[in-house]
């Protein structure tokens, strides 16, 4: 039985790091080329293994495209709340968003090939879905509870989303200069915000 349990094990063993090195061959190639432009035979090359070997692992090419995301979200991890720790004012948490989520967007450049073919893969489009709600869930966080309302938070994931930071850095600033720029903007808007918010309260007192 012990040596039944080993040669179950070992196998065990090989076929995850054959699965392994297939999903490391499915992100080089979506990177390289594009996702949709990707083919199986194409992974079953890249990784040096048989056509079904791929297709073992991965029955569709929604499977492999999942098991990407999957690879991607655990080697590039979308910022977290974390990123706040030790910051007490809504500026500080707005400046540190947007420095997190550039760094994050410049660390995956293979996100521009992501959005071009979403609209040909559920799975890509299911991807993109979570990272929006992802943002909005830190917009929200990075806000006080007085200027927390759902225009607030759409409009400043709008300035934070791949496609400005894309048009920033095509019109030749860095992805730190594309992250300072955004934050000004948003916090002079959230501060006309709070100028005419002020006045409004004014006037329902009279003053």
């Amino acid at each position: 039985m012990a040596r039944r349990t080993y040669r179950l094990g070992r196998r065990g063993e090989l076929a995850e790091k054959t699965r392994r090195r297939i999903v490391e061959a499915i992100s080089q190639l979506h990177s390289e080329q594009g996702i949709a432009e990707t083919s199986m035979k194409q992974i079953a090359a890249r990784a040096d293994v048989s056509i079904g070997a791929v297709y073992h692992h991965f029955p569709t090419y929604d499977d492999a495209i999942v098991a990407c995301a999957r690879y991607t979200t655990d080697h590039l991890p979308l910022p977290g709340l974390e990123i706040f720790d030790g910051l007490t004012s809504t500026a500080e948490r707005i400046e540190r968003l947007v420095q997190e989520f550039f760094a994050y967007y410049e660390r995956l450049p293979v996100l521009e090939r992501v959005r071009c073919d979403a609209d040909k893969f559920a799975p890509l489009k299911n991807f993109l879905d979570e990272q929006q709600r992802h943002l909005r869930d830190l917009v929200s966080a990075a806000l006080e509870t007085e200027i927390r309302n759902k225009a607030t938070q759409q409009t400043i994931a709008a300035l934070l989303d791949f496609a400005v930071y894309r048009a920033l850095l095509g019109n030749g600033l860095t992805a730190r200069q594309a992250a300072a720029r955004i934050t000004e903007i948003i916090l002079v808007w959230l501060g006309t915000l709070a100028t005419r918010a002020g006045r409004q309260s004014k006037k329902k007192k009279g003053l």
